[in-house]
């Protein structure tokens, strides 16, 4: 005999088949990654077709992703040897940049009763800095040295503020490969000065980085002081360069002012990936022993399945879970690269390249900073979540009256606390056009035709650059860039 429900109750139990497919869609995402397209374009050394399955997929990204889609956009545009339309787009982006230092109330409120994917994505502070980077690149790859410079000074501002916002020295406040890059761009326009300034400030920058970074200071940027310190006339800092660094060969600017210089970027590896972390919090005795069976005591080395996850804590009503992003670093494979230039006589000249960024590095740094709020923040989101699910349960059983009760209360818990597991979720955006590491290669030769081999050693690594042929005048700067998968 089926008990005679109050109207509310009917009302209640009419939403829970929509209830029910809210919760097991909830863990569901797309069934196709678009960042494993784009990398397969561009290991089949195709970025062209990498930056059509961006812009394709730019629905994917939707509103609260639109700084992402900029980013990445710019990103293969630039890989697609497509300079002005990267620049044009990268510009979009540092607007957008601008405009998200203000959140909506509405937005803010979204995320805290779901997650973070309902804010805007803002980016980190070093994919900031890279924005001009990149940019500057832009510029300086089709030889618009003076485009190029106002990308470095705007670096410089961004990292001024960065600066002063960020107190503590051992934060992500200084980017020594976004100086090092500057440094460089000055030289080639013969401001010697500020290269210098730029170079120094690189130098700093490295040195404060090296605790978490990876990184050690390029020897290239050693000679750069060297070489600019000597003609500048500046013999106090010129001697404890030389007195820091012994080693280091170096030729002075005079000797180098008839010859070209070849820079050539290599983004070598792909960013890492972030992933969800489950913490699943028991908070009674029997809810323990279910976390215990369902997830062991130790993650699972498997994936396990979040609708199935919903269902048993949904059921069970004690399970509080916390998604915390986790970063799965993706380390190139290539240690170095050796870049020869040969001319039509034969001679070649050879430069080994040297890490001069390590994105993973500023993505743990990031992260590392970050991981303390975002865990307290979900902690609370998660404890609001299982706040609201237990008075939606109390209110439909106070309705459904004393006989349906017990079990539209089982069935409204299912759905209540179900969804508050299904609906927890990291936020897992991050840039991840961006290679693992940024090597430089310089080197200077005679004005004349070269042919260009980049190689690292022992690899048969595919380079869109290898064999390219290039005319150098005395006194250029030439910059190649080149994209590397392993």
């Amino acid at each position: 005999m089926n008990p005679i429900l109050p109207r509310s109750a009917h009302g209640l139990i009419s939403l829970l088949p929509f209830l029910a497919v809210l919760v097991l869609l909830t863990g569901c995402g797309p069934s196709v990654n678009r960042y494993l397209l784009i990398e397969q374009s561009l290991v089949a050394g195709d970025p062209q077709q990498a930056a059509a399955i961006v812009e394709q997929t730019e629905n994917e990204y939707g509103a609260k992703g639109r700084l992402l889609y900029e980013m990445d956009r710019g990103m293969v545009l630039q890989l697609a040897g497509r300079y002005q339309q990267s620049s044009a787009v990268l510009e979009q982006a540092e607007e957008e940049v601008e405009r998200l230092y203000t959140r909506t109330i509405r937005s803010e409120t979204a995320a805290f009763l779901t997650n973070d994917n309902a804010l805007p994505y803002e980016g980190d502070a070093y994919e900031h800095v890279m924005i001009n980077v990149i940019k500057a690149l832009n510029y300086a790859a089709q030889g618009q040295l003076q485009e190029a410079l106002v990308e470095a000074r705007r670096i410089d501002h961004r990292l001024n503020v960065l600066s002063d916002r960020v107190t503590d020295a051992d934060r992500y406040r200084n980017d020594g490969f976004a100086r090092y890059l500057s440094g460089i761009l000055y030289e080639a326009t013969g401001d010697l000065n500020n290269a210098f300034i730029a170079y120094r400030n690189a130098y700093e920058a490295y040195g404060s980085m090296s605790g978490w970074s990876k990184m050690s200071v390029p020897s290239s940027l050693q000679s750069d002081l060297l070489r600019t310190t000597e003609a500048l006339n500046l013999t106090t800092e010129f001697a404890g360069y030389r007195q820091t660094f012994p080693e280091v060969e170096w030729q002075s600017s005079a000797s180098q002012e008839q010859l070209a210089q070849v820079v050539m970027i290599s983004y070598n590896g792909r960013a890492p990936r972030k992933e969800d972390l489950f913490l699943d919090l028991p908070i009674s005795l029997d809810a323990l022993q279910l976390v215990l069976i369902n997830r062991g005591v130790f993650q699972s080395p498997y994936q396990r399945n979040r609708a199935v996850d919903s269902v048993l804590y949904g059921l069970n009503g004690q399970v509080v879970r916390v998604a915390l992003p986790r970063l799965v670093p993706q380390k190139t494979r290539v240690a170095f690269e050796n870049m020869t230039l040969t001319d039509s006589s034969g001679h070649s000249v050879s430069a080994r390249s040297e890490l001069a960024q390590n994105v993973t590095a500023l993505a743990e740094k990031s992260l590392s900073e970050r991981l303390p709020a975002i865990t307290v923040k979900a902690l609370a989101r998660a404890a609001t979540k299982y706040a609201i699910a237990e008075g939606i349960t109390r209110g439909a059983q106070h309705a459904a009256g004393r006989d349906g009760a017990p079990w539209v209360g089982l069935l409204v818990a299912l759905l209540a606390h179900g969804l508050a597991v299904a609906s927890e979720e990291a936020d897992k955006r991050s840039w991840q056009t961006l290679p693992d590491e940024i090597h430089v290669a310089r080197t200077w030769v005679s004005p004349g035709q070269y042919q260009v081999s980049i190689q690292p050693p022992g690899q048969e690594v595919p380079t869109t650059k290898d064999g390219q042929t290039i005319a150098l005048t005395a006194g250029q700067t030439m910059f190649i860039i080149q994209r590397v998968m392993q």
